[in-house]
Order: C-alpha cells, then structure tokens, then sequence
C-alpha cells in the first residue's frame, strides 16, 4: 500500500460535495453505475460513508463504524443538502489529525489499520463522485493525488481473497486509457457506462 500520509481528503471532498449540490430533486430516482443504487440511494451511502470514516479518523468507534457499508443506501437524510457538505468537510479535517493514520480503526463493521481506513475512504470519494457525475450528467474531474491514491488501492486490492465481497467483477481497460478509467475499470464499473435513454 503507498505512503498517502501526507494526503488531503479536502479537494475531493469538495469535489463530492460540488457534484451533489448539482443534483437537481427531480434525479433522485435515476439510475446509476451501481446497479442498485438510484441517485438519492448513492447521495445516502456518500452521507453514511463519510460520517462513517469521519469517525474511523476519530478512532470513535460506535454505530457509524460499525454499520454494513449498504445500510445508508437507501437513508438520504431530509437534510441532505446542508449535511452532506458539511459531514464531507469533516471528514476530511479529521484525516488532517497524523493520529488518524496510526493505529487500529473501524469501518463497516470491520477492524483495520488507520492507514487502510483512509485508503478505502479516499477510493470511496473518487470512486463514487464518478457515479454521481455519470449519473447526473456532470463533469468529473477527480484531485489528482486522490485519484492516485484510489488506483494504487484497487490495485493492490486485486490479490485481496475478499475482493469479491467488496467489488464489482473487473471491467477490462486499456493500459492506455485515462488513469481515471482504470480505475472505474478495476472497482467493477465499465468506463462508458452512460445513463440509459427513455423508452
């Protein structure tokens, strides 16, 4: 796994937070890359996942850290709007803290070093701001050194036995194709997935 350490959360965060203020009410129910996510069902996982790894920063370990990944698929809180940046910024002030990357965490449920907490919580962020802009028809252009981060991570996440568990079968990409799209490829999702057309 590489040294991210010295990563900011904050530009993708922002990023993430960006996409969802552009999420008009009337696409909540469209489809997304996530075959079982609408857009508010991915707007509540991206809330429950960054409290959740807020949290895992703070080493304060209770019911966000230990939730099923797919429990806040389909909580979109009321207040969404002013939550979502807000509980965003927080999480990637609480990665600023070195003593969040030392140590023993939780997220998910699952026990892991700090280091890999952060490592899933920035693939979370690139990974999904993609979905969200794909679904919704917005451009996307992760931070750099998050998108980075996340490809090094799935990639290293190939020789992981429960992977399956976690990930989408890969979706082959040419070794040429934009860093972004490899990494899409490697989470399960196919890079030129595009909303489907009304009938």
């Amino acid at each position: 796994m590489p040294d991210t350490t010295t990563l900011d959360l904050g530009p993708q965060a922002r990023i993430v937070a960006r996409l969802a203020a552009g999420v008009p009410d009337a696409r909540l129910a469209d489809p997304t890359p996530c075959p079982d996510y609408a857009v508010g069902d991915l707007l509540g996982h991206i809330a429950g996942l960054a409290a959740a790894f807020r949290d895992a920063a703070r080493k304060d370990l209770g019911p966000t850290t230990d939730s099923d990944p797919g429990a806040a698929a389909t909580s979109l809180p009321a207040g969404w709007r002013e939550e979502l940046p807000r509980v965003l910024g927080e999480l990637a002030e609480a990665w600023r803290d070195p003593a969040a990357w030392t140590g023993a965490t939780r997220a998910g449920g699952v026990d892991l070093p700090g280091e890999i907490a952060a490592a899933v919580a920035v693939d979370e962020l690139v990974i999904h701001g993609w979905d969200l802009a794909r679904a919704t028809g917005q451009e996307y252009a992760p931070d750099q050194a998050a998108l980075h981060a996340s490809y090094a991570f799935l990639l290293a996440a190939l020789e992981d036995e429960g992977r399956a568990d976690i990930f989408g079968e890969v979706v082959p990409v040419p070794d040429d194709a934009p860093l972004l799209d490899r990494a899409v490829g490697l989470s399960g999702r196919d890079p030129g997935w595009t909303p489907p057309t009304s009938p």
